[in-house]
C-alpha cells in the first residue's frame, strides 16, 4: 500500500488542509502506534519507532492512497519530559482532536501485556463524552508466549473497560507478525472517507 509522510506538527495552525478521512493513532507512551501504522502500510520505517519512550513529540501526519490520512499522535504517560512539555502535548492533541473535522476514527492503543491503564480509560471516557468514534487495539500480542499470559492477557483486556460501560471488540495485533493487520483493516474501512 503506497503511504507517504506529509508533514510534523508542533502547533495546530500547522496541521494540513483537510483532505479525505482521518484515523488517528493515540495511546501511552511506547506502546507500538507507529509500529502499527508501518504494519497496516506495509512500510517499514514510515513512522519512526524508538524503544525510548516521547520520541513522537509532534502530530505526525501520513497520506494513504486510498483517500485516508493515518495521524500519529504524541503517546502519554511516562515519556521523561518535563512536565511543560507534557501540557503542551496534551493542549495539541486536544485541539486535532476536538477542531479536526476531517477525523473518523480515533484507534486507542493498548499494550497487551500491560492491558487498561488509569489514562487509557481516561482517553476512552474523554473520545465517549466528545462524540468520538474510536476503536480499540491491543499491540504486542506476540509477546505474550505462553497461553496463561495470553489468556490473562485476554481476561485483563476485557474486565477494566466494562466497569466503564465499554463492550466494544478489543482487536489484536502484532506489528512483528502481521496478526490481527486485516481485522483491523476491516474496521477502518467502514468509516466514511468524505463528510
Amino acid at each position: 500500500m503506497a503511504a507517504r509522510f506529509i508533514l510534523s506538527a508542533v502547533k495546530p495552525d500547522q496541521f494540513p488542509p483537510e483532505a479525505g478521512a482521518e484515523v488517528a493513532f493515540l495511546g501511552r507512551s511506547n506502546v507500538g502506534k507507529a509500529s502499527l501504522i508501518n504494519a497496516l502500510v506495509s512500510a517499514d520505517g514510515l513512522a519512526f519507532t524508538s524503544s525510548r519512550p516521547g520520541c513522537t513529540q509532534a502530530v505526525n501526519f501520513f497520506q494513504l492512497d486510498e483517500g485516508y490520512r493515518f495521524v500519529d499522535l504524541p503517546g502519554y504517560g511516562f515519556a521523561k519530559v518535563p512536565q511543560q512539555i507534557t501540557r503542551e502535548w496534551k493542549e495539541l492533541i486536544e485541539s486535532y482532536l476536538l477542531g479536526r473535522g476531517a477525523l473518523r476514527l480515533a484507534v486507542i492503543v493498548l499494550d497487551a501485556r500491560r492491558g487498561w491503564m488509569e489514562r487509557d480509560l481516561e482517553l476512552k471516557e474523554w473520545l465517549e463524552v466528545h462524540g468520538r468514534p474510536y476503536l480499540v487495539v491491543a499491540t504486542k500480542v506476540d509477546k505474550l508466549k505462553t497461553q496463561k499470559e495470553r489468556h490473562e492477557s485476554q481476561k485483563n483486556l476485557r474486565a477494566a473497560p466494562l466497569d466503564k460501560g465499554h463492550a466494544g471488540e478489543i482487536l489484536e495485533c502484532s506489528a512483528t507478525t502481521g496478526r490481527g493487520v486485516r481485522k483491523i483493516w476491516q474496521a477502518i474501512s467502514k468509516i466514511k472517507t468524505s463528510q
